[in-house]
This record gives C-alpha cells, sequence and structure tokens, in this order.
C-alpha cells in the first residue's frame, strides 16, 4: 500500500494527524505529572524490634537470628541486611528485583504474617516488631521552621496547625515533621526520702501507671441498649499527678506524691533528634504530592496557603525553603524545553541553508508534530515529563530527524528529476517505508535492553525507552504521511524549474541531466573520487578500518568510567561521626561550633543540622542515616554550584584537622540510583575481633593509595559500658531477682518510665528518677538500696552487687543474608572516578589473606554498575536476536544483514575520539548514547544498502549502482548527522546528559564515514563488484 499517495489523495486525513499531535502535544504538555527524577520503586521494608536491656550480641543471637530465619523462608526475598544494636534489632529487607512494584503490598502482607508468627519464639521481654514498607516516600516540598523564644509546647502547636492545614492543599499526598522536642513529665524523688519511708520505687511507679490507665470497664444492659462503662482516667494536669496517693507497705498510712517528689514539665533532657538552621534551633516540615501529580502545581498551591497562614502564625515563625522540588522541575524543564527548541532551530536552519528554506520547513514540521505527538502518548500512557523521559527526545533527536530527511532528500532529488511532486512523493516515501521501519524498530530494540531491565536502573529508566519507543515510531509514521503531504504543497513549486533545466541540460548534452545537476558539486566529485579509491583498494581500506577499531576497542577499555553523574543543585552534604556513644547533648555542641563555622564561608547562603540521625527524605536518590547519637549531617546551600568542589575540598581538610575524635567526610547529591560510599568491600566471617582487623589492614591500605580518600567502616567503635557484678548466690539469701537490681539501676541513673501523660492527641512519657546531685555521680551508683519483696525491706545494693566494672563491647553488629558483615568504605580522590579509584586498590584489598571461614565481596558503585549491566545482559541477547531478525527479514538474505552488523562495532572509534579529547568518563548517560548512535548507524547502513540493491535490481551495472547509490546517500546522512550533532550543542553543558551529548557527537561524525565508506567497500567484498562493472 502507497501510504505517501493516500496521504496527498486523502489530505484530511493527515490533517487529522496533523491536528491530533498538535492539540494532543499541548493538553499532553499541560496535563502530564512534572517531577524531577523518574519514580522508581524502593523495595525495603525494615522491621524494627525493641529489646529493652538487651546488649547487641544478645539482640542478634535471641531476636535478629529468629526473625531473619523466618524472613528466609520468603523466597521473594533477595537480601537480608540486619543490624543489632544495644535495646534494638532492626532488619532491612529488599525484595528481589524480578518483582514488580504491584506486587509489593502483597509480600508486604506476607512479611507481616511471617514476623506476627515468629514473636512467639522471642523472649518475654522482646517488645512487637514494627515493620515499616514505605520509608522511601519522597517529600520534596521540605522546609525547615525556626520559632526563636516560642515554648517547647507552643513550637508542638504550630508544627500540628501546619501539619493540619497543608494536607488539606489539593493535591499533597502527606505532610511529615520532625526535630520538634519531646515533652517529659519529670518525677524527682530522693532516695534518702524513700529509703526513710520505706517505699519502694517500684510501688510509686505502679501507682502512677494505675491512676492514669485506660482501662476497658464493660458494658451494661439499659432497655434495648448496651452502654458502655468507661473509666477514664481524671490526671490531666501536673497539680492532679500531685495529688496522686502513694500507700507505705505494711501500714494503712498513704502519702501525697507531692509530698515526696518534685513533679514538673520541661524538654526531654535526652532528645533522639534535634534540628538547627543557621544557628537556630528548628523543626522540618516535609511535603509529598500525590503519585503522578504535577509536582510544579503542587508546589504553587502550597506556596500559596503558606503565604496566606502568615496572618495565622504567631510573629517570629519563620518558614526557610531546604529543598523545593518544584522549583528544581520547572527550572530543569524550561531548561529542557530552551535545549530542544535550540536543538530544533539548529535542525531547521541547516536544512534550510543546506537544502533550502521550503525543506526547512518541511523536516522541521515533521519533527515539531514528533515532540508533540510524543507528548500527546506520554499523557495517554501517563509517562511524568522528568529528566530521563525528557532526555528520551534529546538522544532520539538524530533519529526522530533521519527518516523526514531520507524522505524528503528523495523527494527533492525525484523532482529534480523531472517527475511531478506527487509522483516524487509517493515515490520517495514508498521506496524507504520498509526499510526506514524495520531501522526504526532496531533503533528502537536497541534501548530495549535497558528500559526492559528488571532491575532498579531500568526501573529508573523505563520511561526513556518507552518514550523512544512512541517518539521513533511516530517519526517513522509522520515521514510517510505529513512529510510528503507538506512537501507536496512547497515542493511542487520547483516543478516548473526543474523542467526548464532539465530540458535545456538534454539540449546541451548527452550525460544525464538529472545525475550531473543532482550530484555535480565539489563535495559531490570529492567523495566520488574517495570512494572509487576506497573500492578500488578494498583489502587495504578494510584493514585500516579493523586496525582502527581494535585500537579504540582497546582504548575504550581504559577509558576512565563512572555510573550516573553528580546533582546540579547548589547543595552538599558533610557528615560528622564523633566517637560511638557520644551524648547527643554533646553532638549538638560539636554541630553548633561546624554550622558556625560552614556560615563565616563565602559562597555559603545557609546550612541546617541534623543531629542523632538524617533528614527526612527530600529527594528519591537521597539515603537517610538512622538514628545514631554521635551522628550529624550538615546540609549546606551554596549561592552557585560552582563553588561546591572548592568548599567540598575545604571542608574536608579543615573540618578534620579541627575535630581530631571525629570522622568527618563530604558528600555531594547525584543522578540515579545508588548510595553509600563509591567503593565498598564488604569482610564476612562469624568473629567481630577477626573481622575488626581485617577491616584495619584494609583502612590502612585504603589511606596509603593515592586514589581514595576516607577510609571508614560502618560497624562503628566499640562503646563503653558499666556492667554491675552480681553475686547471685547473695541476691538469693536477700530476695533480690535480677530484675530488681535493673530496675533500682534504672531508676537511679537516667530514671524509670512510668506511664504516659495524655494530653489530647499528645501522649508525654512520665519518667521517675533521684534528684540530679543523686543521679549526676557514677560513684553513688554503689550507695543505693534496691528492695526487697520478700524482706519488705530496703537493702543496700552493695550487698548483692560486688562492683561495677568499665568494659568495652560492640555497639553495631551487622549482618548480611545472615553472616556478619563489616563493609569498608571509601571514596574516590579528586580527580579519579570510582572506576579508576576501585581498579587502582582493587588487588591491593584482595591480597589480604583471608581467615578460612572468612571471605570478601564487593559493594559500592562497582556493584551497583555490575547489577545494571547484569540487568541489561539478560534482556540484551533478546534484544539483539529481534533486531538480527528485522535486519535478516528486511533483505531476505543473509550478506546484506552481514554488511549493516559488521559496522556496528566501527563506531566505537568516534566515541573514544570524543570522550577523550572531552576528558569525560564513560557514564550510564554516555552508554546510551552508544545505544542511540548504533541505532542512527544501522539506519544509515540499513537505507543504504536497500539503495544498492533496488539500483542493481534496476538492472544498473552493479559498481555504477554502487556509486550511484552511495552518492545519493551522501546529502542525507551528512544533513543527519550534521543536524544532530549541532542539535546536541545544546547539552554539551548539562550535567546530566554531557557524556551522552559527547558520545553521540563524536560517534556520529565517525559513525558517518563508516557509513558512506565502510558499508560500499564491504557489500563489493562480499558481492565480489568488480571496478569494471560499469555502464558503458
Amino acid at each position: 500500500m502507497n501510504i505517501a499517495k493516500l496521504s496527498i489523495e486523502r489530505p484530511l486525513n493527515t490533517w487529522l494527524i496533523v491536528l491530533i499531535c498538535f492539540f494532543g502535544g499541548l493538553w499532553g504538555y499541560n496535563t502530564v505529572g512534572k517531577l524531577e527524577d523518574p519514580s522508581f520503586t524502593i523495595p525495603n521494608a525494615i522491621i524494627n524490634t525493641p529489646y529493652p536491656g538487651a546488649t547487641a550480641a544478645e539482640v542478634e543471637d535471641e531476636v535478629t537470628e529468629r526473625l531473619e530465619r523466618a524472613i528466609q523462608e520468603m523466597e521473594q526475598i533477595d537480601i537480608i541486611e540486619s543490624k543489632s544494636l544495644p535495646g534494638r534489632s532492626e532488619i532491612k529487607v529488599e525484595v528481589h528485583s524480578s518483582y514488580h512494584s504491584n506486587q509489593l503490598p502483597q509480600i508486604w502482607d506476607e512479611l507481616r504474617n511471617k514476623i506476627n508468627d515468629a514473636q512467639a519464639d522471642l523472649p518475654s521481654g522482646v517488645l512487637g516488631s514494627q515493620i515499616n514498607d514505605d520509608f522511601g516516600e519522597v517529600y520534596g516540598l521540605f522546609y525547615a521552621v525556626t520559632a526563636d523564644g516560642f515554648t517547647t509546647r507552643e513550637i508542638r502547636d504550630i508544627s500540628t496547625f501546619l501539619q493540619r492545614e497543608l494536607l488539606a492543599v489539593p493535591g499533597v499526598a502527606r505532610v511529615t515533621t520532625a526535630g520538634e522536642r519531646e515533652e517529659t513529665i519529670y518525677i524527682d524523688i530522693s532516695n534518702e526520702r524513700l529509703n526513710t519511708l520505706g517505699i519502694p520505687i517500684e510501688q510509686v511507679i505502679n501507682t502512677i501507671q494505675t491512676e492514669n490507665s485506660v482501662e476497658h470497664a464493660g458494658s451494661l444492659r439499659i432497655g434495648d441498649r448496651q452502654v458502655r462503662l468507661v473509666a477514664r482516667s481524671d490526671i490531666d494536669s501536673t497539680a492532679l499527678m500531685e495529688a496522686i496517693r502513694i500507700g507505705r507497705p505494711g501500714t494503712t498510712e498513704q502519702i501525697s506524691l507531692v509530698d515526696i517528689a518534685d513533679i514538673y514539665r520541661q524538654p526531654s533532657e535526652l532528645p533522639r533528634h534535634l534540628i538547627r538552621y543557621n544557628g537556630q534551633s528548628a523543626f522540618t516540615i516535609g511535603i509529598a504530592g500525590l503519585a503522578n501529580a504535577n509536582i510544579i502545581e503542587v508546589g504553587e498551591a502550597v506556596e500559596a496557603r503558606m503565604e496566606e497562614l502568615k496572618s495565622r502564625i504567631p510573629l517570629g515563625v519563620e518558614l526557610h525553603p531546604l529543598y523545593e522540588q518544584h522549583h528544581v522541575v520547572n527550572d530543569a524543564i524550561n531548561d529542557f524545553l530552551l535545549n530542544l527548541l535550540m536543538s530544533v532551530a539548529i535542525v531547521i536552519g541547516v536544512l534550510c541553508l543546506v537544502m533550502g528554506w521550503r525543506v526547512g520547513v518541511v523536516v522541521g514540521s515533521t519533527l515539531l508534530l514528533t515532540v508533540l505527538g510524543t507528548l500527546l502518548f506520554m499523557g495517554l500512557l501517563g509517562i511524568d515529563m522528568e529528566r530521563v523521559s525528557l532526555g528520551a527526545l534529546i538522544i532520539a533527536m538524530g533519529m526522530l530527524v533521519d527518516n523526514s530527511i531520507v524522505v524528503a532528500e528523495g523527494m527533492v532529488s525525484n523532482i529534480k528529476r523531472g517527475e511531478r511532486a506527487k509522483e516524487a512523493a509517493s515515490k520517495a516515501a514508498n521506496r524507504t517505508q520498509l526499510p526506514l521501519l524495520g531501522a526504526t524498530v532496531i533503533g528502537i530494540m536497541a534501548f530495549a535492553g535497558i528500559g526492559l531491565s528488571d532491575d532498579v536502573t531500568g526501573e529508573f529508566l523505563f520511561s526513556l525507552f518507552i518514550v523512544i519507543l512512541v517518539s521513533l515510531l511516530l517519526s517513522w509514521l509522520l515521514a510517510i504521511t505529513v512529510t510528503p503531504l507538506f512537501g507536496y504543497y512547497l515542493l511542487r513549486k520547483e516543478e516548473t524549474n526543474s523542467d526548464n533545466e532539465a530540458s535545456q541540460q538534454e539540449d546541451s548534452s548527452d550525460e544525464d541531466p538529472s545525475k550531473r545537476e543532482l550530484y555535480g558539486g565539489l563535495l559531490y566529485r570529492a567523495y566520488r573520487r574517495l570512494l572509487i579509491l576506497a573500492l578500488r583498494l578494498r583489502i587495504i581500506t578494510v584493514s585500516i578500518l579493523v586496525v582502527v577499531t581494535a585500537v579504540c576497542i582497546w582504548a575504550f577499555t581504559h577509558l576512565p568510567q563512572s555510573f550516573f553523574p553528580q546533582s546540579t543543585t547548589p547543595l552538599f552534604l558533610v557528615n560528622v561521626e564523633l566517637p560511638q556513644g557520644s551524648d547527643i547533648r554533646a553532638t549538638a555542641n560539636h554541630a553548633e561550633e561546624i554550622e558556625a563555622y560552614i556560615l563565616e564561608q563565602e559562597g555559603v547562603s545557609s546550612v541546617a543540622s541534623f543531629i542523632g540521625q538524617g533528614a527526612t527524605r527530600f529527594m528519591l536518590t537521597y539515603a537517610p542515616e538512622l538514628p545514631n547519637s554521635a551522628y550529624i549531617q550538615l546540609m549546606v546551600r551554596t549561592e552557585d554550584i560552582d563553588v561546591i568542589p572548592d568548599l567540598d575540598r575545604q571542608f574536608y581538610r579543615e573540618l578534620n584537622e579541627a575535630f581530631p575524635d571525629a570522622q568527618v567526610r563530604t558528600q555531594r547529591l547525584q543522578f540515579g540510583p545508588g548510595d553509600g560510599a563509591d567503593i565498598e568491600a564488604r569482610f564476612q566471617g562469624p568473629s567481630p575481633k577477626i573481622l575488626r582487623e581485617l577491616a584495619a589492614e584494609a583502612e590502612r591500605r585504603i589511606a596509603a593509595s593515592p586514589y581514595l580518600i576516607d577510609p571508614r567502616h560502618n560497624w562503628r567503635q566499640q562503646e563503653m559500658v558499666v556492667v554491675p557484678h552480681i553475686n547471685e548466690e547473695r541476691a538469693r539469701i536477700a530476695g533480690v531477682s535480677r530484675e530488681d537490681i535493673a530496675q533500682a539501676l534504672q531508676f537511679a541513673s537516667s530514671g524509670a518510665r512510668a506511664g504516659t501523660y495524655r494530653e489530647g492527641e499528645h501522649l508525654l512519657p512520665i519518667v521517675v528518677r533521684p534528684p540530679l546531685p543523686e543521679r549526676d555521680d557514677v560513684a553513688l551508683l554503689q550507695d543505693r538500696n534496691v528492695w526487697s519483696a520478700a524482706q519488705q525491706r530496703f537493702i543496700p545494693l552493695s550487698q548483692v552487687v560486688t562492683s561495677f566494672e568499665l568494659q568495652s563491647e560492640e555497639a553495631l553488629i551487622q549482618r548480611r543474608n545472615r553472616i556478619r558483615t563489616l563493609t569498608v568504605g571509601a571514596d574516590p580522590a579528586e580527580g579519579y572516578t570510582a572506576a579508576q579509584a576501585f581498579d587502582a586498590i582493587r588487588g591491593e584489598i584482595e591480597s589480604i589473606a583471608l581467615p578460612p571461614g572468612y571471605r570478601l565481596e564487593w559493594g559500592g558503585e562497582h556493584e551497583d554498575s555490575g547489577e545494571a549491566q547484569e540487568g541489561l545482559a539478560r534482556q540484551l541477547p533478546i534484544s539483539l536476536l529481534v533486531m538480527l531478525l528485522i535486519s535478516i527479514l528486511l533483505f531476505g538474505k543473509l550478506k546484506q544483514p552481514l554488511i549493516v552488523w559488521l559496522v556496528v562495532p566501527m563506531s566505537v572509534c568516534g566515541v573514544v575520539i570524543g570522550l577523550l579529547v572531552s576528558g569525560l568518563p564513560f557514564s550510564f548517560t554516555a552508554l546510551l548514547g552508544m545505544l542511540s548512535l548504533s541505532g542512527m548507524l544501522m539506519k544509515n547502513a540499513i537505507v543504504l544498502v536497500d539503495e544498492i540493491d533496488g539500483q542493481i535490481n534496476e538492472g544498473k551495472a552493479r559498481f555504477t549502482a554502487l556509486i550511484d547509490a552511495s552518492i545519493s546517500r551522501l546529502r542525507p546522512v551528512f544533513l543527519a548527522a550534521g543536524t544532530t550533532i549541532l542539535g546536541m550543542l545544546p547539552l554539551l553543558v548539562d550535567a546530566f546528559f554531557n557524556n551522552m551529548a559527547v558520545t553521540i557527537m563524536g560517534g556520529l561524525a565517525f559513525a558517518s564515514l563508516l557509513t558512506l565508506v565502510a558499508v560500499p567497500t564491504l557489500y563489493a567484498m562480499l558481492f565480489s563488484i568488480k571496478s569494471d562493472e560499469v555502464e558503458s
């Protein structure tokens, strides 16, 4: 079927396609979701299980091991990572990549059932496990709130008010806050007073809990109704708490709590998480949009709502943006549109200069309709407008414009031969529509391995595959429908001039006039001479190409490698780890010093400090640090992205010198998946002592390497503990249990929990403890008393505890797939990529002698990149097979596809040259560029081979057909390559796509030579075409 002819004879149908693409594209642009990065599932869940009082080793043996054993029964789980800490087990599970995101809820339900069933096997002191399967939620609108001079209760009320109001904004899914100081009801009771009255602390605690509890009191039948009995706690103020009566054992006397205790309310003395902003105490508020929401519209609505709320919040409360995803997305989309318009303008400008303004308008309008039509399908398919999906249009630009150029060039050539516009258009499109379709599908399949990969990188880049699929198929459809119609309208005006010129040339010469007119320019003559020389010296030509390709492939293996580039957001992180066990209040003091230093530096606009744990997940590729009282993370915003490298180096050097007991490292945000250190070596084995020795040796070797900086491991330091040595025999005689001793020590030190104070929706802990002078001196512990229930009196603690010993023990035991695993991490030094640093240190680490039962495996970027390549490799054979079958079906023979496939490896030459000249590493985006390049190269080769076959089949002498077909493809190949190369220029300044742009530009320049020289030379060799097979 001649689709081009129908599109001209039935223009209404074609114009309908034009209008659908144009207005549908405008609709798609305004309705598709707009995000910073493509959403991808984080297939992880966290199981937190408290075990108060247990050491890390006890938690590992009695909780973590048993839960891991239950989890391992699930075939869907790929990786189990656990952390056993004093008093708490934390297990992270990762689902195998072969399971889709819509299967996760069912998997999490099964996980909950497994964990619930395993609770019966845990010791009695273990509290219920909590499973968090949505910690990957991204709160892209992230603000710090300062309220200097306000009380803790007032700040809590402000936080609740903001959370409630912002949740009502259309498009908002969740609002979370962090960093508010928790209040506590403290009851200070002197040990001496309790001893005098003979009141055990257990009785005080039990009485407070009983008076403040919520109990089920049953129900009554009254008439036809069943009415519940409610026994509410009447304690709704500290004044009522003072009136609680405590009975003295062995007597009927009762004493008011206020007579033996000081009762007061204040911020918790030992907070779990503190946040500061520019030197002031703060809390943060994070806002997440609905799935597939237009984050720009959501952000604008949130900003408008915040402006309205300013009149309803007290003066002195200020909101400070930490990360505003809607502005980042808006800037990124505007930059992309600018790049796209510049690329399209460059393409049209080049076409107008080379082929005339009419051809430029025909091809340029088709290109614009292809882009708009792609936006329409993005809206229909639910593909968001984000960094990867928009970049896919740039990646496909060369292939998009090539389809129209081939058809338009054929039309121009036919018209100049004297054919009418309708016949010229229909003949040009009809002759090339099948080769172009096959080449287009081959170009699509080149990306199928990435888009259909079942790992996280494949999910991250899935939108790239879909957009390329839609845009390339649409470009082919428009090339054989819209391009012929527009060409018929604009190019038929050249028919008369072409007829007159052809008539004059026929009268003046016996030579083929159309050929002389079309291909008589200087460039054509030069190319004809070069091609004839290459064909006559075909053995030498192919040998040169083979040698050059082999050298470039060797050089390619030595190119610096990288995974995903660093983010262009003017933010970077400073991570500080103090000695393990540091009091969070001391950690906060260090944070104040560091942030004061940072704020003094030129180029810094703000700094937010997160003490005790990381920030809320504000971008998809950010991994928050889990709770650790010795940890500080400072989020530094700069005035410009260009100052970050210098500040990064300065902070790393000067802060490590200023705080020798701390470990300071800086961290740049990055595009794409992956977190943790760039280079990671995992040592696995049973003994923590041996694992630490292996880690120390690895860190020593890393520190000696100029390629790496910041060696560290993830088990933290051992922490100091005070261990009471209990005389079991004396304790039995005295009628005192370990539980009695533990409770007495808890009361004497940090205080014992005595229930919860209810204040509306807020729950405040009640803590009973001695006054500060009695709990501040460790030496006084030996002088404390413990209540003996058997003797109904206090006995000295020293009677049952012989001594207190200061010991060190593991504060953190990490496991991976049920094996103790200590990970040593490091980052590449300045001027080196992670791949270069890994190659430099790999041999050193692998040469460490491992005892029997121990092993080493690599993580970090090496593992992430390997998993991405493995996911690609699983799909690549299918993609290559489909591409091979299509190329065979196109020709119905084997030699022609062989020619096409032989030139593909040669494209690496231009890639290597481009990257070497630019000094850029070969990144994952550069791999995308190579795939795009292979698609363009194969398309050009297929069309050229088809043209050679066509001219030979028309009866032309084979050598003449080879020359004429190659010359006829000179201008289309140069135009497609030139427009694509120039269209890539705007991307050279884009941090995410510059590697890809250089890859395509360098590769395409060389690929054009391959198409025009290597393809005809290989064709001549395989078909044994001699140079004397010419027209008589």
